[in-house]
């Protein structure tokens, strides 16, 4: 037989020779979390995925992530974001100086965001359940100033499935983030003010699927209650944020963006709406490793082609160092320039919705959609997402999707499992440490909720902890 083969009988010949014994359907895989890939794909019909508004200027919004307890070092790496090339931030609140800027009053978070131009650059926020009293202090920041552009990122839903706990019935918190959503969307109209996120099911080592589900469930939750509240339907669910995550994997990311923009339009237009989606897309953590982090650089590299490619309204891309530390000014800069280097250089926004029309990926968008879409009706048949995840129902299909994945094993980790360096490079991580600030508390009147965690896990973690033995 020639090579390459003439026609696609000689191919299938060929296939089947090389094969021997094996039936061509050995090449087809299944993911931990139920998708079938298959080996080969013809051209795809174009699914008409919706897609964002196209903008030639500024393909996407490129937002980096602020979380230095200080409040000085942190106004700091904003401006030299924002003076880099960012064109958002989001900042990360916590008063007791672990996980973020240790900020617990509006003065507070005015020093943290002194010089920043509101009605120029994109503020959100993350802050558990401190956020109605963090969307206070933004809004005192903002000073009332109507063409402020926030994005509150109201998220209870997301701190409750992460702790486990809620200080107070989380449909409290609900209900009260919704009321404070309902007062400021009058003061700021071009305002966001719930994130809808998924990405904490994803993180605890959960499928796409269940990832895009959740954020469904919760985008239904935050706009029920904003209606409770008093808003429009169609101001309600246009005020919300879609959060999804970027992985390594960029044909995965690039079928979970448009997949979650399919479910969005479902979910919308089954509400009698045609509201288009607002996703914002951060880069997964579960995937960087602690080991060799120099190869997270490729990571966040491909999580950001896949997030771009698969229309994201805003990125944000980790530094290589988070799963050591708090990043350097190298690793600040290094995350910056890739997204910028993806933007102005390889021009990857340039064209919308690239990925239609092929196979593989219009197979994989119609798959995670369909799934997702199936998933978000059985939590929603369970009572919503808090009913579904106070019954377990969340944290048992995450933990079904991780048992399945420690059964079939993960692909290769490049700089753990696979091509291992003989020694480690040390990299630069800060170590500065914060100091505590009084905040109000969040706890509100009644019993606490409860529900299984969703814990977040890292999926080299286990290897690297076998290695250092």
């Amino acid at each position: 037989m020639e090579f390459p083969p003439a026609s696609a009988e000689d191919w299938r010949a060929l296939v089947l020779n090389t094969l021997g014994d094996k039936p061509p359907d050995s090449l087809t895989t299944t993911t931990a979390d139920g998708l079938t890939i298959a080996p080969l794909y013809g051209a795809g019909l174009d699914g008409a995925v919706p897609t964002r508004p196209f903008d030639a200027d500024r393909a996407w919004d490129l937002r980096a992530a602020t979380r230095h307890p200080d409040p000085a070092r942190a106004n700091a790496d904003i401006l030299a974001d924002l003076e880099g090339g960012a064109a958002s931030v989001l900042v990360a609140i916590d008063p007791s100086a672990q996980s973020g800027v240790a900020v617990g009053a509006t003065e507070d978070l005015a020093r943290v965001l002194d010089g920043v131009i509101l009605e120029l650059a994109p503020v959100a926020l993350d802050a558990g359940f401190l956020g109605t009293q963090a969307a206070d202090w933004l809004s005192g920041v903002a000073k009332a100033s109507p063409t402020a552009l926030l994005q509150f990122h109201l998220d209870p839903l997301s701190a409750f499935a992460r702790t486990g706990q809620s200080p107070g019935p989380i449909e409290a918190h609900l209900f009260a983030c919704a009321g404070a959503a309902a007062r400021h969307a009058v003061t700021y109209p071009k305002a966001q003010l719930f994130l809808a996120s998924g990405a904490v099911v994803h993180e605890a080592g959960g499928g796409a699927a269940c990832e895009v589900a959740f954020a469904a469930a919760s985008a239904l939750a935050y706009a029920k209650a904003m209606v409770r509240a008093g808003m429009a339907m169609d101001q309600a669910f246009s005020r919300i944020t879609l959060g999804v995550t970027a992985e390594a994997d960029y044909f995965l990311t690039i079928a979970k963006l448009r997949a979650a923009r399919l479910v969005w339009a479902r979910l919308v237009g089954a509400c009698g709406l045609d509201v288009p989606a607002r996703i914002e897309a951060r880069s997964s953590q579960r995937m960087l490793t602690r080991r060799d982090p120099w190869t997270n650089m490729l990571r966040l590299t491909s999580a950001g082609f896949g997030a771009a490619v698969g229309g994201a309204d805003a990125i944000i891309l980790g530094a290589f160092t988070d799963a050591l530390g708090r990043p350097s000014p190298l690793a600040r800069r290094q995350s910056r320039n890739t997204q910028l280097v993806l933007m102005e250089e390889a021009h990857i926004g340039r064209v919308a919705d690239p990925a239609a029309g092929s196979g593989y990926v219009e197979a994989l968008t119609d798959q995670i959609a369909r799934a997702a879409w199936s998933a978000f009706q059985v939590t929603e048949g369970l009572g919503g997402a808090v009913s579904a995840l106070t019954a377990g129902h969340i944290a048992a299909e995450v933990e079904t999707t991780c048992a399945a994945r420690t059964e079939t094993g993960e692909p290769a980790i490049v700089g753990v499992t696979a091509f291992p360096p003989a020694q480690d490079e040390p990299v630069e991580v800060d170590t500065a440490p914060g100091a505590p600030v009084a905040a109000p508390a969040p706890r509100l009147p009644g019993p606490d909720g409860r529900c299984p965690p969703l814990s977040p896990l890292r999926i080299s973690e286990p290897f690297e902890i076998e290695a250092a033995r």
